[in-house]
């Protein structure tokens, strides 16, 4: 359930592609709420990746559905939200929707491995292991054409790939800045 007409965004890809500051440009620019994944992860999943261990599937459903919750609720409130989370596979992307209740648009960062290693070998995160990143590539379903989600190229500077985004989803004309 993806698609046109969606007001639930969530901007995708592996850890250090981006996602959190292309979101909050999303955010900015269409005066909605973020929502980063990060932040709705428990306790023990935080645990595991800070000790370099990947998550599996049962890790993330809670995880996910509580994120999807929340984005639902915040775009009732605000009429669009938009989220980050690695929605690595189709099925945790098709289980995101679902647990919304409603379609979700994504936006994958479509980097290449040594591009990303670069940004995650260059930055602090409260819990990712940096260790984790091949993990993420090899778990990465690349999104196919039948799902609709809007690829972005992560190799250049965050507005651009925000406005990138925001071109391929007309239907928020509405809710950006200035109009």
């Amino acid at each position: 359930m993806t698609g046109m007409g969606a007001r639930i965004l969530v901007v995708m890809g592996v850890s250090s592609s981006g996602k959190s500051a292309v979101g909050a440009a999303l955010g900015r620019r269409l005066h909605a709420p973020f929502l980063d994944g990060d932040g709705y992860h428990p306790a023990a999943n935080k645990e595991k990746m800070r000790a370099g261990i990947p998550l599996n599937d049962e890790d993330r459903w809670p995880w996910l559905k509580s994120l999807a919750e929340a984005l639902h609720q915040a775009a009732d409130t605000k009429g669009v939200a938009v989220g980050a989370c690695s929605s690595l596979k189709r099925a945790y992307r098709d289980y995101l929707a679902e647990a919304a209740g409603e379609p979700v648009q994504f936006i994958f960062l479509d980097g290449n491995i040594e591009l990303i290693r670069k940004r995650i070998l260059a930055r602090a995160h409260e819990f990712m292991n940096p260790a984790l990143l091949d993990s993420q590539f090899a778990t990465l379903e690349r999104p196919l054409p039948d799902e609709g989600v809007i690829t972005v190229p992560v190799d250049q500077p965050v507005e651009t790939v925000a406005s990138v985004a925001l071109k391929a989803m007309p239907w928020l004309k509405a809710h950006k800045r200035g109009q």
